[in-house]
């Protein structure tokens, strides 16, 4: 029962998203499935696990070639877990204290340069057909995702999650529901509440009024890998990143704000970072710029 009741508390306490749960579960399911290979009678709640069962679940993971980062990921569920056991006093002891996450390779976030971004809004007409309404429509909702993700630096999943009611015209800004079920607000400019006006004139004409802002090709539901086509067709243009994702824009808005100026606090509200850690990743661009102004302009740089 202990289980159940962690993921009951993920859902209605922590309010993470089912995506979220069922990644604790899938976590927690093959360190069960571990134990009982390894050590046939264990507890299948976990309450009597030594933390050397868990670093050799752990040793096994790295033998086995899985990245340290989805290893952090797995001992990250279990803490939380762990965690969860201690408060309802299922367990005294927290076996999680004795374990050192593996360490991870520091990879820089990917991004698009400013001139690049620039060229993808001058060369849209050259990648999309206006010879019916329809043609028409769908240039203006590919280029709705790519400035939405772009200029809000938002999540794929965020963008999914839009209604019209999601925006504010007055005030210019949009609300997001972000990780956990929390919302925050993001400043938007006048052009862009221009162009959604433009995007909500053509589909409300093509397919009335719907539930989602952002629809399908036939005025359905959008769905993940549909955002990721839309934005890997229109970067290829742009850019030779190995990565073409939707994920990259929101780096992309995170590095340009950074390198021009804006406060690391400000990039982490705007982001809807729980931590400032998570967020520091952005300032190497900012130090790399700043190496290249001292190269050019110092005398011995």
């Amino acid at each position: 029962m202990q289980k159940e009741g962690f993921y009951a508390y993920l859902q209605y306490e922590k309010r993470y998203s089912l995506n979220t749960i069922e990644a604790y579960k899938n976590d927690i399911s093959q360190f069960s499935a571990f134990l009982l290979n390894e050590y046939p009678g264990s507890n299948p709640n976990l309450t009597d696990v030594h933390h050397k069962q868990i670093r050799a679940w752990v040793v096994s993971l790295m033998n086995d070639k899985i990245k340290a980062k989805s290893v952090n990921r797995k001992i990250s569920s279990l803490k939380t877990y762990f965690k969860y056991l201690l408060r309802t006093e299922s367990i005294t002891k927290n076996p999680m204290l004795k374990v050192v996450a593996p360490k991870t390779p520091k990879n820089l976030p990917l991004f698009v340069e400013k001139g690049n971004m620039e060229n993808v809004f001058e060369n849209i007409d050259s990648i999309y057909s206006e010879n019916t309404e329809l043609e028409r429509f769908i240039k203006i909702r590919d280029l709705l995702i790519i400035e939405l993700l772009y200029s809000t630096g938002m999540r794929r999943t965020e963008l999914l999650g839009l209604s019209d009611n999601s925006f504010d015209h007055s005030q210019r800004n949009v609300k997001v529901l972000g990780k956990g079920n929390k919302e925050r607000i993001i400043p938007v400019s006048k052009d862009l509440i221009e162009l959604i006006d433009t995007y909500l004139t053509s589909r409300n004409k093509l397919f009335g009024v719907t539930s989602c802002f952002i629809i399908t090709d036939s005025g359905k539901k959008p769905y993940p890998k549909m955002i990721y086509n839309i934005v890997n067709r229109i970067l290829q243009f742009v850019t030779t990143l190995t990565r073409k994702s939707p994920h990259v824009l929101r780096h992309t808005f995170a590095t340009h704000l950074s390198n021009n100026g804006a406060e690391l606090n400000a990039i982490k509200e705007l982001l809807g970072h729980a931590s400032l850690a998570s967020t520091q990743v952005y300032t190497h661009n900012t130090i790399d710029q700043l190496k290249n102004i001292h190269h050019l302009a110092h005398p011995k740089g």
